[in-house]
This record gives C-alpha cells, sequence and structure tokens, in this order.
C-alpha cells in the first residue's frame, strides 16, 4: 500500500497534504510507504502503478467550508476526481488518477482524505481552519489504512470507527 502526500507548502493551505502524510509517517503501519509527491503530477504515475491500495491525502477544494474534511474511496473516488472536484493544485489527483486508469495501472483500492483549503496563495504555514481539521483528518486516513491493509475492523459504535454511505462516502 502506498500513502501518497501531495501539495505545495509554498502556497498556504495547499500544503495540508504534506502536513497530513507527515504526521502519518511519523507512526508508520506495517506493510504501508509513505511518499512526498509534492506537485510532480503524473511524474508519479510509475509510483502508483501496480499498487493494491493507494491513499491520497491532499488539500482537496470542493467548494465547502475552510477545514471541510473530505474522505472517499472506491468508485466514489474515481467518480469524484472524474468530475473536477479535485485537489488544490495544478497537477492534481485527479490527472494521476485518469491516466492511471486509462493505462490499465490504477491500483485496485483507491481513497481520498483531504482538507479543504482556506487560503490557496503565496506564503508559509496552514490556516487555524486547516490546522484544527487535521487531527480528524489523521484519524481518518489511520482507519482507511487500516482498512486497506485489513488489520482492523472497526466496529460503527467504536471510537475512530468509519461509517461509508452507499456512495462511499467517509
Amino acid at each position: 500500500m502506498l500513502v501518497l502526500g501531495l501539495g505545495n507548502p509554498l502556497l498556504g493551505d495547499d500544503g495540508a497534504g504534506l502536513a497530513l502524510l507527515e504526521e502519518l509517517a511519523a507512526a508508520p503501519d506495517a506493510g504501508v510507504e509513505y511518499l512526498d509527491g509534492g506537485t510532480q503530477g503524473l511524474a508519479l504515475l510509475g509510483r502508483i502503478a501496480g499498487r493494491r491500495a493507494l491513499l491520497i491525502v491532499d488539500a482537496v477544494k470542493a467548494g465547502a467550508a475552510p477545514g471541510t474534511i473530505h474522505a472517499l474511496r472506491g468508485t466514489a473516488a474515481l467518480e469524484w476526481v472524474w468530475c473536477g472536484a479535485t485537489t488544490a493544485h495544478e497537477s492534481n489527483a485527479g490527472e494521476l488518477l485518469a491516466a492511471a486508469t486509462l493505462l490499465g495501472m490504477a491500483p485496485a483500492e483507491i481513497a481520498i482524505v483531504g482538507v479543504e483549503p482556506e487560503r490557496l496563495e503565496i506564503g508559509m504555514g496552514l490556516t487555524g481552519a486547516v490546522r484544527r481539521a487535521l487531527p480528524e483528518a489523521v484519524a481518518r486516513a489511520r482507519a482507511v489504512i487500516a482498512e486497506m491493509v485489513g488489520e482492523t475492523v472497526l466496529h460503527p459504535s467504536s471510537p475512530g470507527a468509519m461509517l461509508v454511505d452507499e456512495r462511499g462516502m467517509i
């Protein structure tokens, strides 16, 4: 499994994915590779090809309130990136997943966990809304990782449980 962090920390909240990746990689899971993909876009195609599972963590601009956590899995993740509600920076997860799918290189399992940005302009540091959302986004990403690597099945009433609706939204 690959956890791929995307974003550009020089563009404010666009660094959210890399902040998420840093938190996740600080306590790594067995069998999981963590990769800072920055803004490499399609250059990452070879890194996702042949993977059983892929989790992308990123700033996700979908028009929601800043700090909103977006989490999608499977078909819902692919449909979401195909309809244009993708990541905040130019070379985005949507382009990467679209190319991988068209070339038959997409991982069998795909998930996206991200935070709605407030500020996407030149400047270092995350806004307060995004910074406050990080712990919950990390918890959701860890739940996705656990499910994808098959380590844990959470009961819906347990702390940290992840509920997925009929559209694949977490």
